[in-house]
């Protein structure tokens, strides 16, 4: 589409986008993929400490929509294989749990890339975009009405656009500015990342032990010439754990973490920076209002368990720009219902995910023996159950409940076709 001028000679678009985050990335590029004019407008982030993400099998489809799957997959290392191991010392012994791609007839359940490197990829696919105009300032207010919507810069300019998406994360000025209401939680755990270097094998394999504290994950990195087997950890602590580690010398780290990992992958190096953040929830009271929708962190928010955060969030975009397909941005009708359809997707889909996350957290670490013999009995059925684990498997990685169009195929399919 064509440009449109605005009132004063600003620049009006289909959509702005506001959030440069990777949500934020992956929704310019998938509205203009779709054809409209859009604006991206924030910060790009800074670097994140020691953060991997960890991609499942729609959000690689969703990746390959966007033309982003070929450079992600040169900077990631696929994960074949998710092992879950307890290790709360409950009273009856809960037996080891692998979850395989080969299960569901998949290569692979998904891949483990560096957060900073996947912005690299969607933002230089984002600048080589003519439908995409991006802005790299700051929001201060928005403006929303029944005829259109306005972001409203630090230096005094003002966006226009038919439809705003928000993807400006947990503090959302855009959800506070549409009065939609949040509901927040925290646990008592702060997640410690890094990158780790290490001497055995990872073997492709997402490896999770869950303690008391909560689950320490190590999910596996590609290799470098110089260190061949390399993960990244994803470690729950209560707070005083974690100022504690913080403070200790790096070898003395290294130490512990290798006990952590039983020694399973042997000597551990740390090679980044230590990232830090406080674990919480949130969720919102609606997905979508007026000319507005909001995406990723503005709308669900919960721990590091089952790499379901951007996986979510993605999925969120994806969802979006399928239920806006084909609709006249400017026909507030039309738009109602598909936001409607929206909210009822996400509604559906985040509640699944978060109550889940939430009572796998809990269960961790509650350490009551009704909750530990309810969480070792699912352990046993998913482990024993063929059908059920491959189940559970395919929810993982292709959700039932909401697979948007440009992640039901994979493209190289859909053209062999």
């Amino acid at each position: 589409m064509t440009e449109q001028s605005a009132p004063g000679g600003a620049t009006k678009f289909d959509i702005l986008i506001a959030g440069a985050g990777s949500t934020g990335l992956a929704a310019a590029l998938a509205f203009a993929r779709s054809g409209l004019k859009t604006a991206l407008v924030g910060r790009i982030p800074p670097p994140l400490p020691g953060r991997t993400v960890a991609l499942f099998e729609a959000s690689v489809r969703f990746l390959d929509a966007l033309g982003a799957l070929e450079r992600v997959k040169e900077l990631a290392c696929p994960v074949e294989a998710i092992r879950m191991i307890d290790d709360t010392d409950q009273l009856f012994p809960v037996p080891e749990l692998s979850l395989r791609a080969s299960e569901v007839d998949l290569p692979a359940l998904g891949v483990n890339i560096s957060n900073d490197e996947l912005v690299g990829v969607l933002l230089d696919l984002v600048r080589g975009k003519p439908e995409i105009t991006l802005i790299e300032a700051d929001i201060v207010d928005y403006e929303l009405n029944g005829a259109g919507a306005a972001a409203i810069l630090a230096d005094g300019r003002r966006v226009e656009a038919d439809f705003i998406v928000a993807a400006d994360g947990r503090n959302s000025r855009a959800r506070a500015v549409a009065g939609i209401d949040v509901k927040e939680w925290t646990y008592p755990q702060v997640a410690l990342t890094m990158m780790l270097r290490h001497e055995f094998p990872h073997d492709n394999m997402s490896t999770e032990w869950h303690t008391r504290s909560g689950p320490f994950t190590l999910v596996p990195l590609p290799p470098r010439e110089d260190a061949p087997h390399r993960s990244s950890l994803v470690w729950l602590m209560t707070v005083d754990d974690a100022r504690r580690r913080l403070a200790k010398p790096r070898e003395e780290l290294e130490y512990e973490i290798e006990d952590y990992a039983k020694s399973e992958f042997g000597t551990m190096k740390i090679e980044s920076d230590i990232g830090q953040f406080r674990m919480g929830g949130m969720q919102v009271s609606k997905h979508a209002k007026g000319r507005l929708a909001l995406v990723g962190e503005t709308c669900h928010v919960f721990p590091p368990i089952g790499a379901q955060g951007l996986n979510l969030s993605l999925r969120d975009v994806a969802d979006l720009e399928d239920c806006l397909a084909s609709v006249d941005l400017r026909n507030p009708r039309e738009l109602e219902r598909a936001l409607n359809r929206y909210d009822r997707h996400r509604r559906a889909d985040i509640g699944f995910r978060t109550h889940g996350v939430d009572v796998l957290n809990r269960s961790l670490i509650i350490p009551y023996l009704p909750v530990d013999l309810f969480r070792g009995a699912s352990f046993i059925a998913v482990a024993a159950l063929g059908p059920l684990r491959r189940a559970v498997i395919r929810e993982g990685v292709l959700p039932h409940l909401v697979l948007p169009r440009m992640m039901r195929k994979p493209v190289r399919e859909a053209r062999a076709g």
